[in-house]
């Protein structure tokens, strides 16, 4: 995977990778099916995650979704602005909406671009 190349698993996390860290936010089509996002509890700095594990809660006015660890790591930085106005995970999901960055010890098979759209076009 190329730096910041953008890559997504079907559990509708993004993710982009410069060296060891994956910065982690949720996609547009899942931002879009939550609905006005009204408050997001993310883990704390330090905290160890392991890949496919819930890691937060991401709740809407519709529903409340769960935030999964894409890779294995710990957290280094959390989006504490996300945080603070929920509603930027709306606005832009795929930028200034990131949640999580997380210094990773592997990366699992991802799906890129073209997979991601035809997952959610079914």
């Amino acid at each position: 995977m190329t730096t910041n190349e953008r890559k997504y698993t079907p559990d509708h996390e993004w993710i982009t990778v410069d060296g060891d860290i994956a910065t982690i936010g949720i996609t547009a089509y899942a931002a879009d099916r939550l609905g006005d996002v009204v408050f997001i509890e993310l883990p704390e700095a330090g905290a160890d995650v392991a890949g496919g594990t819930v890691v937060g809660e991401i709740e809407s006015t519709k529903s409340v979704g769960e935030l999964f660890a894409p890779v294995d790591g710990t957290v280094i930085e959390v989006n504490t602005a996300a945080i603070d106005e929920p509603a930027i995970v709306n606005r832009d999901p795929l930028g200034d909406g990131w949640l999580i960055r997380v210094r990773f010890t592997a990366l699992p098979d991802l799906l890129d671009a073209d997979q991601y759209a035809a997952l959610v076009s079914r």
